[in-house]
């Protein structure tokens, strides 16, 4: 690990002004330290989120829950307001990798980070979620659909800061993932969700970053049934192959997933 320094600001404006400066946050820690072990990355200066309480906590909203950034996959999945309104995205977070990858990996720095394997983007994709950010005195409210460019690109700009993500409830929802063994990412991960607007699919693990399904999403906003979703025929074209899995076999687990989703929603 290359030599750095380590600023631990405890409100948002001091931050802000950190990350302005072009200071490299820190927030869970679960990519960013493990590619400074290895010396892929030399920051040089970081700025610690963890003593920011206003950036952690879940509420309710309405007919959504707000969540801060720096909010543990653990606590997201031990809350009950979620496990009774959302279960699907508590049961994400309660199998996001291991015990210790929970404790301290968080909402924002997944969802910023947005690794093609990752599975809070598909939830952030699925439910239409609004990423809260804040950059010098501008706040922004990005809708999930502008939010992910591709494999580790989003729409954040130098210096701008995740503050919160706001996640609607939706009729239904379910996410079925299928395991890479060594990692616990995503081989393949499928959310669901039956919205007022109708039925949104998201897929992480498949391709060079989550995507929506239009296909799945219209065939089961015309019919929610498994039967619907096993009529889509799944394009391998663009999606990874690799000594893990081909693009067929990732195509097949689209398919197979989201018939699992739809069953597990009507079960």
């Amino acid at each position: 690990m290359y030599a750095f320094t380590l600023e631990r600001p405890t409100t948002l404006a001091d931050a802000t002004k950190l990350a302005a400066a072009g200071v490299k946050v820190l927030a869970g820690g679960q990519t960013l330290l493990a590619s400074m072990k290895q010396r892929l990355a030399d920051p040089g200066q970081l700025a610690d989120l963890g003593g920011i309480k206003e950036l952690s906590g879940i509420k309710r909203e309405g007919n959504a829950f707000v969540i801060g950034a720096m909010t543990r996959h653990l606590d997201v999945a031990n809350n009950a307001d979620i496990k009774a309104a959302i279960p699907a995205l508590a049961n994400l977070a309660a199998h996001i990798g291991d015990k210790q990858v929970r404790a301290m990996g968080t909402l924002g720095g997944s969802v910023a980070n947005n690794d093609p394997a990752a599975c809070y983007p598909s939830a952030v994709l699925a439910l239409g979620a609004t990423i809260h950010t804040t950059h010098g005195t501008t706040q922004r409210k990005i809708a999930a659909d502008d939010f992910f460019q591709g494999m580790f690109a989003t729409a954040l700009k130098d210096g701008e800061l995740i503050t919160a993500i706001s996640f609607p409830i939706p009729k239904k929802a379910a996410y079925m993932k299928f395991v890479q063994p060594a990692s616990r990412f995503a081989l393949v991960g499928v959310f669901v969700a039956q919205t007022d607007s109708g039925v949104r699919v998201a897929v992480t693990g498949a391709a060079n970053g989550v995507f929506r399904h239009k296909g799945l999403e219209a065939a089961l906003t015309s019919s929610f049934t498994a039967a619907s979703a096993a009529g889509v025929k799944i394009d391998p074209t663009d999606l990874n192959a690799d000594i893990h899995a081909s693009a067929l076999y990732r195509a097949n687990l689209i398919s197979v997933q989201t018939q699992r989703a739809v069953t597990k929603m009507l079960g």
